[in-house]
């Protein structure tokens, strides 16, 4: 069994986001990861960690434009020294968390920008985000997302994350493979799993149509975990997914495992 993760920004939001923390080591989980850390200070997270013996798998770089609220300042060529600004806390929390790797953000392609504008600033802040948290010892994660859920998603297929982590050359940066996207964009999921594994340091999962736990829709979990066995995938899964009613009721796939 590949190691579980949850995700405490989808999942446990029936709790305070520190006690989300206790929550998924109540329910039996030995690591978490989260999009958005930012609003706690780094110790009373490490305190949480420390307390519940978990591990902190990824965080997400805060990539949200002040201006527009959308999640795409990593594609804005007058906002690299932001972009830049960011990375600086996206290291800052993942080191002091000992995270594994960081979600480095991609986003839709803003208004009026040009395409191939947006792609050559996004492959820079990418090269810039692997160095800096290379420095620290974590992967830089570039994680391509379905077109239906976020429409215009520079980024939203394996092939497309394999060119960019191409272009970008640096030996930290990564694919970050989330199922559920993969589902809904280009299917083979085990096939291309198994293709790109060198280059993946981090799996996401929830189920297709709607996002919810494992065994509620179209995907067989079941399968894809022991997949993962039989190819040797040795990193964490995090399960990201909203949950179909309160949280510890959408557990069943985890306690069968």
């Amino acid at each position: 069994m590949p190691k579980i993760n949850a995700n405490i920004q989808f999942m446990f939001n029936e709790y305070e986001l520190l006690d989300r923390y206790d929550a998924a080591a109540r329910a039996g989980f030995e690591g978490v990861e989260i999009q958005a850390p930012y609003s706690e200070p780094i110790e009373a997270i490490q305190e949480r960690l420390e307390r519940n013996r978990l591990k902190h798998v990824i965080i997400n770089l805060p990539v949200a434009d002040p201006e527009t609220g959308q999640n795409n300042l990593p594609l804005q060529p007058d906002k690299v020294a932001l972009y830049q600004e960011r990375v600086g806390l996206g290291v800052e929390y993942a080191a002091g968390l000992g995270c594994i790797g960081v979600n480095t953000g991609i986003g839709p392609l803003p208004q009026g920008e040009d395409l191939d504008t947006a792609y050559r600033t996004y492959i820079d802040n990418l090269r810039f985000a692997a160095s800096e948290l290379q420095k620290v010892g974590v992967f830089a994660l570039i994680e391509p997302i379905n077109t239906k859920d976020q429409p215009g998603f520079l980024i939203h297929n394996s092939s497309q994350g394999m060119k960019a982590i191409a272009d970008a050359d640096h030996p930290n940066a990564f694919l970050q493979y989330d199922f559920y996207h993969m589902q809904i964009m280009e299917g083979r999921l085990t096939e291309t799993f198994a293709e790109l594994l060198p280059s993946i340091k981090h799996v996401q999962f929830a189920d297709t149509p709607g996002r919810n736990e494992p065994g509620t829709g179209e995907i067989n979990y079941p399968f894809i975990f022991r997949k993962l066995d039989e190819l040797g995938y040795r990193g964490w899964a995090g399960a990201e997914y909203n949950p179909s009613g309160r949280t510890e009721d959408s557990l069943d796939w985890f306690h069968a495992l």
